[in-house]
């Protein structure tokens, strides 16, 4: 969508010159959206309700049936197992799903640390079926995507404070359910898991109820020459939401790619947008946030190489309506680096090669003909892109100036911790972070992993002596931790140093600290090492970094 669009950057991604005057129709109109909702809800309990409320719960009963009074309530699902929290008989519909349990790092209730919610695979069976109707990461089904913990604040789906998950997508069932979680962590256990399973058990349901799917599938990286299928099914229904999460592979923005769905066998898509971040309800790109029925739960930098972003759209209001069949997909087109593009030219339009996943969900009458599985949970994690070169236990050894250089352990984003320099001022203040390559000659950028804080300072980098990317800023109002990509080159094997020197701090940092997870050499996509357009650059004296 951004193509051809007079448009400027913030830190956050594209937005318009009036964009403030564009925020508050915005608002208004999500606050005129969910007071619809709610006015919507509140009619129906105005009319009479058939059936009877019942729960499964994760609360304890003793020996008499009776429910007991402690904190015990609650499971460790061991690496291999599965939960059942609902085993009914029907007919019935499931109204709503709760759940909460550990996080994945370390804490006193876990030493060893917790299985992520991308290692947690949802099932749900209807009907005595042995294929899932629902089958998704629970992180993904709840728009919690990379393992990551977001909050989400809307109407079918809301995770308060990033730790309940709740979901009230109306789940109808015949003969019977069957709800699992399965833990297909390697090693660590679901701890601490709890669950509500409110469901209504009726004394019919009507022939025509459909039931309501949910399907997770990936590509990493998405296929050429097509574009990344969501949903592709033969049936009658109408289609409720999306999920998708990218990691980018290239440089720049990748969201340039239109939806296109294709109602009843149609040959050509009769339902086709204008960008990828226009079908998620944004404009001018997307950022951070979470409204009734649309949102970016979580989106961590723009424009580089790795960076991550998932979004959801649901269709309460506007329910995409099939007869014969559907088939939701989306293009996978962006902005693109000239290193990457045959003509070496940086324009819009380009195929990317980012990695995707996806849950589609939907209603349909009998069953789905998707064919696709979610893999299992080590084929589900990205890839490592990265040579990583840990800093933390090189702290003391380091070479710096003034000040002091320690290793510090006790930050939850970095579990083995960073090297944490403090010098006392700007003066004589620089670190000195040394590294080896060992591969081959190859395609890399070269960026650090730092934390920010309300008391660090303004670095500027130097590699082997070599002024490289513009100055670091790392203060934040919030210690998080943050990249700083520096230079696309090719580097040789052998030894090299980079130095950061302090040049200042922020008017608003209270000090000159820095520090440094690690430093990383980023693997670049596969058409860059093949067309090795700038192999033979020498970055010594025209240092880049592709934006």
């Amino acid at each position: 969508m951004l193509f051809g669009r007079v448009k400027r950057r913030s830190g956050r991604g594209w937005f318009s010159r009036s964009w403030s005057a564009r925020f508050v129709c915005a608002a208004a109109g999500l606050a005129m959206t969910w007071s619809m909702a709610v006015a919507g809800d509140m009619d129906d309990l105005a009319k009479p309700h058939e059936g009877r409320s019942m729960r499964s719960t994760s609360t304890k009963v003793d020996e008499n049936g009776n429910y007991a009074h402690h904190n015990g309530d609650n499971s460790r699902v061991p690496p291999g197992a599965t939960k059942v929290v609902l085993d009914a008989k029907g007919p019935g519909v499931v109204t709503h799903m709760w759940f909460t349990f550990l996080a994945p790092d370390p804490q006193d209730w876990a030493p060893k640390g917790s299985a992520n919610h991308q290692e947690m695979l949802l099932r749900i069976y209807y009907d005595g079926s042995d294929r899932p109707g629902v089958e998704a990461p629970l992180g993904d089904f709840f728009a919690n995507c990379f393992g990551q913990r977001s909050e989400v604040i809307s109407v079918p789906v809301a995770v308060e404070d990033a730790d309940s998950y709740n979901c009230f997508w109306r789940m109808p069932f015949r003969k019977s359910i069957r709800i699992e979680v399965i833990n297909q962590a390697k090693d660590k256990n679901i701890n601490l898991l709890y669950y509500n399973i409110d469901w209504i058990k009726l004394d019919k349901l009507a022939d025509d109820a459909p039931y309501f799917y949910a399907q997770y599938r990936q590509e990493y990286p998405v296929k050429q020459g097509g574009d990344y299928v969501i949903l592709d099914t033969q049936g009658k229904g109408h289609y409720v939401g999306t999920v998708l999460a990218v990691r980018t592979r290239s440089p720049s923005w990748f969201g340039e790619g239109d939806e296109k769905i294709y109602v009843d066998g149609e040959e050509k898509a009769s339902i086709w947008g204008t960008g990828t971040e226009d079908y998620f309800l944004s404009a001018w790109g997307l950022q951070t946030t979470s409204t009734p029925y649309f949102g970016t739960p979580f989106f961590d930098q723009w424009g580089i190489v790795g960076g991550h972003t998932s979004a959801y759209r649901w269709h309460i209001h506007d329910p995409i309506v099939f007869n014969k069949s559907l088939k939701v997909t989306i293009e996978h087109w962006g902005w693109i680096s000239t290193d990457e593009n045959p003509n070496q030219k940086q324009d819009s339009w380009n195929e990317r090669q980012d990695d995707f996943s996806s849950v589609a969900f939907w209603y349909q009458t009998g069953t789905p003909t998707f064919t696709a599985r979610a893999p299992d949970a080590e084929t589900r994690t990205l890839p490592n892109l990265d040579l990583i070169f840990p800093m933390a236990d090189k702290a003391a050894e380091v070479k710096h100036g003034a000040g002091q250089c320690h290793a510090q352990k006790n930050l939850g984003f970095y579990p083995a911790g960073q090297a944490f320099y403090q010098p006392g001022g700007q003066d004589n203040a620089w670190i000195e972070l040394p590294f080896t390559v060992e591969k081959e000659k190859e395609p890399r950028r070269l960026l650090v992993a730092v934390t920010q804080a309300p008391d660090y300072g303004i670095y500027q980098a130097y590699l082997n002596g070599v002024k490289i990317g513009r100055p670091m800023d790392l203060y934040h109002k919030n210690v998080r931790d943050w990249e700083w990509h520096l230079l696309d080159f090719w580097p040789e094997p052998g030894d090299y140093t980079l130095r950061l020197e302090c040049i200042g701090k922020n008017h608003a940092s209270t000090g000159y600290g820095l520090g440094v997870e690690s430093v990383r050499l980023r693997e670049r996509r596969p058409r860059v090492k093949e067309w090795g357009f700038e192999k033979d650059l020498d970055w010594r004296e025209k240092p880049i970094l592709h934006q």
